[in-house]
């Protein structure tokens, strides 16, 4: 597809989007009036500073505007969801919502059940009349964040600590390479893997392996672990989190995240619910929908660095361009993506078994 074709078609989903949440809030809100139970299901639990607080947060936010009664069950495995589901049911839930990708066959087969029940679940795939599936375009905050990374390193050798080489890993692994590289050519970006989403054991092996054979100066991580901020910490490695904000937590070290800001998606998206007015779609939200943004730089970023991000989210936002823009090549020096060629989403969202070219896979 070329890219003026691409263009247009970004353009017009940004369009249909705005439409979709300009539209429900300008609905009649009666509906917030009485208060509506809502079945939450976690695979971490509501205070991890990561991926299942962001969630926590965002449903908080949403629960407040919209009058919800939310129940939260943490540190659910998959064999645990038929029961927290009868449990739901029994409570009156009118909503559920489950967050990882492992929980899908149980959120189908429930979405079946009980056609009643509104069910959305991030991570998953597929959709019904009931059921609605969501995720982020999480990597056009990659290619910023590696901008910041590109810009701070001294050494021109970065660390990326990655869960699973799977193509969303993968994507946010190319993505921010891409970053790293359109401002800092000669950078290099090594990545070690942890073969878990929040194992912190193994997130302290992959990073102190990383930090320990590599002159690394800036790191960044795809694990809900905190391992690797915490290492990065204690040896004085600049890191980029994820998930959340955590500049807090490492005043000396904290560059940004690539964060998730779940009430932008929750409180449109639960109103339709309520109002009687939902369809079932698989969302895949990008940076204009609110879902995912960059944090706050602090002020350990190098000068001047602001600037560029803001001016490459600026051409992201208005849909002139996007990560995965040809010429690309791979890191064993194939072109992946012709010039004025882009990817398609279902490339990226299913193809991505490759790395793009300044990408060092430790464990090959």
């Amino acid at each position: 597809m070329k890219k003026i074709g691409i263009v247009a078609s970004v353009i017009i989903v940004a369009i249909i989007i705005g439409i979709f949440f300009i539209n429900i809030y300008e609905a009649d809100t009666e509906v917030t009036k009485e208060t509506t139970k809502v079945g939450v299901i976690l695979n971490g639990s509501i205070d991890d500073r990561s991926w299942s607080q962001s969630h926590y947060e965002g449903l908080e936010q949403t629960a407040e505007e919209l009058n919800l009664s939310v129940i939260y069950k943490e540190n659910v495995v998959p064999e645990q969801i038929p029961e927290i589901i009868e449990e739901f049911v029994k409570e009156d839930c009118k909503v559920i919502v489950a967050n990882s990708f492992e929980f899908g066959e149980y959120i189908n087969e429930a979405a079946k059940e009980y056609p009643e029940i509104y069910f959305l679940h991030a991570t998953g795939v597929g959709e019904d009349k009931n059921l609605s599936t969501y995720f982020g375009r999480m990597y056009q905050i990659r290619y910023l964040s590696g901008i910041v990374a590109g810009l701070q390193t001294k050494t021109g050798k970065i660390g990326y600590v990655a869960a699973f080489p799977i193509p969303e890993v993968n994507r946010g692994i190319n993505a921010f390479t891409l970053g790293v590289r359109s401002v800092n050519s000669e950078a290099e970006v090594y990545v070690h893997w942890t073969n878990s989403w929040n194992d912190d054991e193994a997130t302290a092996e992959a990073t102190n392996k990383l930090l320990n054979e590599h002159d690394i100066d800036v790191l960044a991580m795809h694990t809900d672990s905190l391992q690797a901020l915490e290492i990065a910490d204690e040896k004085g490695v600049m890191s980029i989190g994820y998930n959340l904000d955590n500049s807090r937590d490492y005043p000396d070290t904290y560059l940004t995240a690539a964060v998730w800001d779940w009430d932008e998606f929750y409180t449109p998206i639960i109103l339709k619910c309520l109002q009687g007015k939902f369809e079932g779609n698989h969302y895949w939200e990008g940076l204009d929908s609110g879902m995912v943004s960059l944090a706050p730089l602090t002020d350990k970023v190098n000068a001047g660095t602001a600037e560029i991000v803001e001016q490459e989210r600026q051409r992201i936002s208005n849909g002139t361009y996007d990560i995965f823009y040809g010429p690309i090549y791979d890191n064993e020096g194939n072109l992946r993506v012709r010039e004025d060629e882009c990817m398609t989403d279902n490339a990226m969202l299913n193809e991505f078994d490759w790395y793009v070219e300044g990408v060092i896979n430790c464990e090959e």
